[in-house]
C-alpha cells in the first residue's frame, strides 16, 4: 500500500495514442482528491474493505485482484481489472472530465455489479471515446436523457451506498472504451483469456486522470 501526494492532471504516457493528443487536452478533475491518497495493491489480496468511507484511496488499472471477485457474476475467471477506483465518502460528487453527452445510464442489479452507472460519449481530436462511471447512488440515474448535453466539470453522480452500488464499500469505478457499448455496461474485470483484447478497448483512464501513481 503506497501513499499517492498531488496529482499532475496531464498523463506522462506519451502525447498521442489512437489517435487522440490527450497532451493536449485540460481535463477536469473527476473526484476532487486530497493532496494525499492510498494507492492499493489489491494484486497481493488485500482487503476490499480498504475503502473504509473515509481514507481516499486509489485501486488501480490492469491490475490482478485473485480472491476480489467471488460472486457468480464473475464465474471465478474475470479478476484482471480494466479501469480506476477511487474510493471515498458516501455521496462524493463524480464530475464529467470533459464536454459530452450521456450515452446511457441504469441500474446494475447483479451482487457485485456496478448498481448505478452512467456512461458520457465524448468526441477527441475526431475520435469517439466513453467512459463509465460505476457504483453510483440512485440520484445519479434519476432524470437523465440520453442525448443529454454534459459540460466539463459538471457533476453527474455520487458515491453510491452499499446498499445500492452493487454491495461494495463507496467507490467510482471510471473506465474508458475506444468501442461503442452496447447498453449500460463494461466487463469492469476481465479474464486472462480477454485481458489482451480488453487492453486496446479500454485504455487506462489515468489518460484524463491524470497520473495518480
Amino acid at each position: 500500500m503506497n501513499v499517492g501526494h498531488a496529482v499532475e492532471r496531464r498523463c506522462v504516457r506519451g502525447s498521442h495514442v489512437n489517435g487522440i493528443d490527450w497532451d493536449a487536452h485540460d481535463f477536469h478533475s473527476v473526484v476532487e482528491l486530497p493532496d494525499d491518497y492510498v494507492v492499493l495493491n489489491l494484486s497481493e489480496g488485500a482487503p476490499v474493505t480498504l475503502f473504509d468511507g473515509r481514507t481516499c484511496t486509489i485501486g488501480r488499472y490492469d491490475e490482478l485482484r485473485p480472491n476480489v471477485y467471488n460472486t457468480p457474476l464473475f464465474e471465478g475467471v474475470r479478476n484482471i481489472h480494466m479501469g480506476i477506483d477511487i474510493g471515498g465518502a458516501i455521496g462524493t460528487e463524480v464530475s464529467a472530465f470533459a464536454d459530452g453527452t450521456i450515452h446511457s445510464f441504469g441500474y446494475n442489479a447483479a451482487a457485485g455489479d456496478y448498481g448505478h452507472v452512467v456512461i458520457t460519449q465524448h468526441t477527441l481530436d475526431g475520435v469517439d471515446l466513453w467512459a463509465l462511471f460505476g457504483h453510483l447512488d440512485s440520484g445519479s440515474t434519476t432524470g437523465k436523457m440520453v442525448g443529454q448535453q454534459v459540460s466539463a466539470g459538471e457533476v453527474i453522480g455520487h458515491f453510491g451506498r452499499y446498499t445500492e452500488n452493487g454491495g461494495w464499500p463507496p467507490h467510482v469505478h471510471i473506465q474508458l472504451s475506444y468501442v461503442e457499448p452496447e447498453t449500460h455496461d463494461m466487463p469492469g474485470v476481465v479474464s486472462k483469456d480477454d485481458h489482451a483484447q480488453a487492453l486496446e478497448q479500454y485504455p487506462d483512464p489515468q489518460l484524463v486522470l491524470g497520473t495518480l501513481y
